[in-house]
């Protein structure tokens, strides 16, 4: 993808300078400054937090679901079943 972005005369001249320097294109320097912008500002989110809307949280339901899973899940299937 081709992205056009406007510099002031400093910024130029600063991103030329550094490619200079170190031998790299100014398009590797911004896409790699812009990497590394991304990384920090938008942090890329663990699986639990990609799901944790579809996952049971410790108010989410009854206290004793460990003991009597079997009832609610044969009631859940139920309620489906009679709609």
């Amino acid at each position: 993808m081709t992205l056009s972005i406007r510099l002031d005369p400093e910024l130029e001249a600063e991103l030329a300078r550094a490619a200079a320097q170190t031998g790299r294109s100014k398009s590797e320097l911004v896409k790699a400054g812009l990497r590394e912008y991304l990384a920090r500002v938008v942090p890329k989110q663990t699986p639990y937090e990609l799901g944790k809307d579809l996952f049971g949280g410790p108010q989410g339901g009854p206290a004793d679901l460990a003991e009597r899973r079997k009832e609610y899940l044969a009631e859940s299937l139920r309620a489906k079943h009679d709609r």
